[in-house]
């Protein structure tokens, strides 16, 4: 594999050993892994042929080595992740240029997505649950969260998302994800319900922890939403946005499968750990009593340490 003219852009998390570099022309990416990544790559083959807004493989191969590589189209110079942080000038909102092109990518997604549903039977669900909340790796970590109330919870999650159509997803969607070209990184893929990777485009903004970068307004994610809902009837289906409770439920056991327990005088990560806690518990509470969670209710990460004790646990 010739790397002559190619400049390392970053080593992948993903792939150990892995790395993404980029052409001189800046027109397409190269990245290199094992396992994951070929799996990665027939996928995204697969969702090309789907019109999902993906880049075109144009070449992939394996080294002598072993090392297998992707070449892919490249999408942009910028994420919109990297373009809302360009643009926010000492402010901490999110641009609604930013909004608008995440709104256009996501309705496109979404309309590839409901075109072409997967049949996963009765269990889809349940297997949705577990592989996009890593519930397996929480429970085990976590296990006092292991409760038949986060069993219910979880159970009413399923039971209100029973007849929403099964589609291929990409699990970790977000605009460090999005260009204004298409999708990137689909690692993560898998089957999980219409609407939820675009709904909670900008409503997993808030786990971050808001000491950093940029925040969505309520006006802005409404909107955002509204776009969301046409796309899906247009595409023939019920609205995506009364199913954003369920879809956070899930979701923020996502997020604290990423923050796992530490040592307490780890003081930052632990703090971390807790407030992923938090948020987690947070929001069953809000689902409990109206079936929702509002991100906006969330704590920032520095509010929530300044009230709680790092020693002890939420």
């Amino acid at each position: 594999m010739d790397t002559t003219d190619w400049r390392l852009v970053k080593k992948r998390t993903a792939d150990a050993d892995g790395a993404v570099y980029v052409s001189a022309d800046g027109t397409r990416y190269r990245r290199t892994g094992g396992t994951a990544l070929r799996s990665e790559a027939a996928f995204q083959q697969m969702a090309a042929g789907l019109d999902y807004p993906v880049p075109q493989v144009l070449e992939h191969g394996e080294t002598s080595d072993g090392t297998y590589f992707v070449d892919e189209e490249a999408l942009g110079g910028q994420s919109l992740h990297e373009k809302a942080l360009a643009s926010l000038d000492g402010r901490r909102e999110l641009p609604d240029q930013v909004v608008d092109q995440l709104a256009e990518v996501s309705s496109r997604l979404l309309a590839a997505q409901a075109a072409h549903p997967v049949d996963g039977g009765p269990e889809a669900l349940r297997r949705w649950v577990e592989q996009a909340g890593w519930t397996h790796n929480v429970f085990t970590e976590n296990p006092d969260l292991d409760t038949p109330r986060t069993r219910a919870a979880l159970t009413r999650a399923t039971d209100e998302l029973t007849g929403t159509p099964m589609v291929w997803g990409h699990l970790d969607y977000g605009l460090p994800n999005v260009l204004s070209a298409g999708v990137i990184d689909w690692q993560h893929h898998g089957v999980t319900p219409l609407g939820y990777d675009v709904a909670l485009a900008l409503e997993v903004i808030p786990f971050k922890g808001g000491a950093k970068g940029y925040a969505a307004t309520t006006q802005q994610r409404e909107r955002y939403l509204t776009v969301l809902d046409v796309a899906a009837r247009t595409a023939g289906h019920p609205p995506v946005s009364p199913h954003l409770g369920s879809f956070l439920l899930v979701k923020s056991l996502f997020f604290l499968a990423l923050m796992r327990p530490t040592d307490p005088a780890r003081v930052d990560k632990h703090q971390k750990w807790q407030y992923r806690r938090h948020l987690f518990l947070k929001g069953i509470e809000q689902y409990e009593r109206t079936g929702n969670i509002d991100t906006a209710l969330f704590p920032t990460l520095d509010s929530f340490a300044t009230g709680q004790n790092p020693a002890v646990r939420p």
